[in-house]
């Protein structure tokens, strides 16, 4: 069958990019190795709309960021939570960005930082300043209905879930996509798709679809990592607060789901490979190949799954905030996170978009960042 795109990974990146395919009269296939879109990263994360005010060190990707936010949140409105206080904060001790540099770099991003005192969230002298910021928290399941129920409105979009990619075979012109569908059928049904462009939107898997076609990979570290839901006291219930900028902590709003979300920079990473795929010992232990270098496995819904860090995540939390603001444990949620080798220097978290050949033409997108979807737009309209 011959399609005008295939668009492989079925998070944030592939659906948007489905759609757009399709509003522009384009034939386009998603090819999505779950059962359903968002059951990974786009879902298992802070859930963060990005002003650009977690990374101070990087002014670029701040710039990208508050970029992009005005048009997501205009753009997707229904899952968008933005009435409560958004707080950062910079650590008095270990922090590598004091109060008066996070004020200047918020000057110079031209984003909001209104000062106020710390002493009103955060335990005395453990924090040189607090600011109200604006930035949102998005709800992924929303997001998702909203993106797939504007994609059902196009006959040229077809959405594949449970897809195995058997075999990718480029020829003059085009590449041939042979799958099939996992199911409890024994006799598999093969399909082929053939296309003179695919994008690989895959996230963490990117570079082993990368590998499957001997193209050069990503340089990154792939992180396995725990978001930790939690019940929060009335008064925490429409504030995030975010110590900056080292071995600290978040707490904010999960999109409209009336959890927090928790996190940490030093437990919320349990795990780290630095080979070109995922390589990690849990994977030995995995039954029927649900997880290998080659196949990477949902974490969220493995059985060898790492211990919650909750006792330090709460802990790191609880010796910055006051007492009177309380939380308790409710859920775990694991993925695996990509992140650039470079970005190790400056904390950067840019959106790479690689060209690995022109015609026929295969792409790869690597971002940590839901509202720079929009680099997007002119990789598929303009090839």
């Amino acid at each position: 069958m011959e399609v005008d795109k295939v668009i492989i990974g079925g998070g944030l990146y592939g659906l948007y990019s489905v759609l757009l395919c399709a509003q522009n009269g384009q034939n386009v296939v998603l090819l999505e190795y779950e059962s359903n879109s968002f059951e990974r990263a786009t879902y298992i994360n802070q859930a963060r709309v990005h002003m650009g005010y977690h990374y101070p060190r990087s002014y670029s990707t701040a710039i990208k960021s508050a970029h992009y936010f005005e048009r997501f949140i205009h753009d997707y409105p229904e899952c968008i939570l933005s009435d409560f206080d958004q707080i950062y904060a910079t650590s008095s001790n270990f922090s590598w960005t004091n109060a008066e540099q996070f004020k200047k770099f918020c000057r110079d991003a031209e984003i909001k930082c209104e000062e106020i005192s710390p002493n009103k969230y955060f335990q005395k002298g453990l924090c040189d300043g607090a600011f109200l910021t604006k930035e949102y928290t998005y709800d992924a399941k929303i997001l998702r209905d909203m993106l797939l129920a504007e994609i059902a409105k196009y006959s040229n979009a077809k959405l594949i879930y449970n897809a195995r990619i058997d075999q990718i075979v480029k020829s003059t012109g085009e590449y041939v996509v042979k799958i099939h569908v996992e199911n409890n059928i024994i006799d598999k049904n093969y399909i082929e798709y053939a296309t003179p462009f695919i994008l690989n939107a895959t996230y963490a898997s990117v570079n082993q679809i990368c590998a499957k076609m001997g193209y050069t990979p990503f340089e990154i570290k792939y992180e396995l990592c725990e978001i930790i839901l939690c019940n929060v006291s009335p008064n925490l219930k429409n504030v995030g607060l975010t110590v900056m900028d080292g071995p600290f902590f978040s707490i904010m709003p999960f999109g409209k789901t009336g959890y927090h979300s928790l996190t940490s920079v030093t437990f919320t990473p349990h795990m780290t490979s630095y080979n070109e795929v995922p390589t990690f010992a849990c994977q030995k232990l995995a039954h029927n190949d649900f997880c290998s270098p080659n196949q990477l496995g949902n974490c969220n819904v493995c059985s060898f799954k790492p211990e919650s860090s909750w006792e330090y995540m709460s802990g790191l939390a609880h010796k910055y905030m006051k007492p009177e603001y309380e939380f308790r444990f409710c859920e775990s949620l694991f993925s695996m996170k990509p992140i650039l080798k470079a970005s190790e220097i400056d904390d950067s978290r840019p959106t790479v978009i690689k060209e690995h050949s022109d015609s026929p033409k295969f792409v790869s997108v690597l971002s940590g960042k839901i509202n720079t979807v929009y680099d997007l737009d002119e990789v598929l309209l303009n090839d």
